[in-house]
């Protein structure tokens, strides 16, 4: 089984630049979109559905802004839109899709790169989301949970990490939420067959020709519960994707 995160930041603007032709050679099983920009009746996509796959949408209430969408070539058993919670659901950034062997969690982090405000919703949401988890995997034990955290977690995941500035994404606090998450609860699929690979980001500035010369972070995950460790296959990141200023992330897993 084939999964795949992607932050397209815009579904219309990434379809315009051959995202359908990726995803059809490509053939995934699953892929999850974040920051989809859009709600269901803006977005043709007939050509998905003509390849095999349901969907399921959670848009925010602002239009144009964050969202998220999970498709499938699996029609989900049970489909559950956000945490309960106003505060984040408004803006669209969890659905979850249970499926026989797994329930995966197609997740949208909030970005506090705007100014401290934004930062500071960022951090209630991490210490919102933890417990929300935590409590979901009683349900579902078996569970991968994807998508753009916004956090950079290990010095190897960013070209700089030396900077000195701290911007949201790089500060202390966000960084030792991901050691308890990845410690506790999940283990990040990449890192679990390539723990010393540096270099292997999956966002870029558009700035300075950032992508052009590897200048990125690492803040695309695919996290899974330990008992689909000896059932992960393969993990890597999609560079010749280049519909968004993410690339996907792939794993694939022997189901």
């Amino acid at each position: 089984m084939k999964i795949v995160s992607y932050n397209v930041n815009g579904i219309r603007a990434a379809m315009k630049k051959g995202l359908v032709d990726w995803i059809e050679n490509e053939n995934p099983d699953i892929i999850c979109f974040q920051e989809t920009k859009a709600h269901i009746d803006q977005v043709d996509v007939s050509a998905l559905e003509d390849l095999g796959y349901y969907h399921d949408w959670f848009s925010a209430q602002k239009k144009g802004y964050s969202g998220v969408a999970t498709f499938s070539k699996m029609a989900p058993i049970e489909v559950i839109h956000g945490m309960e919670n106003d505060k984040y659901d408004n803006e669209g950034r969890v659905l979850i899709s249970a499926y026989d062997e797994f329930a995966l969690l197609n997740c949208y982090f909030p970005s506090g790169s705007s100014g401290e405000e934004r930062h500071s919703f960022k951090m209630d949401y991490l210490n919102d989301f933890f417990p929300f988890v935590k409590e979901l995997k009683k349900e579902f034990p078996t569970m991968i949970v994807l998508g753009d955290y916004n956090v950079v977690h290990l010095d190897l995941d960013i070209h700089n990490p030396q900077r000195k500035d701290l911007p949201s994404g790089f500060r202390p606090e966000e960084r030792a939420w991901m050691d308890e998450w990845f410690n506790d609860e999940f283990y990040d699929a990449y890192r679990t067959l390539y723990p010393d690979q540096a270099d292997m980001y999956s966002w870029w500035s558009y700035r300075a020709g950032s992508r052009g010369k590897n200048k990125g972070w690492r803040i695309d995950y695919i996290s899974i519960t330990e008992d689909l460790k000896d059932k992960l296959k393969s993990s890597r990141h999609a560079y010749e994707a280049v519909h968004s200023d993410h690339c996907p992330v792939i794993a694939e897993f022997k189901l």
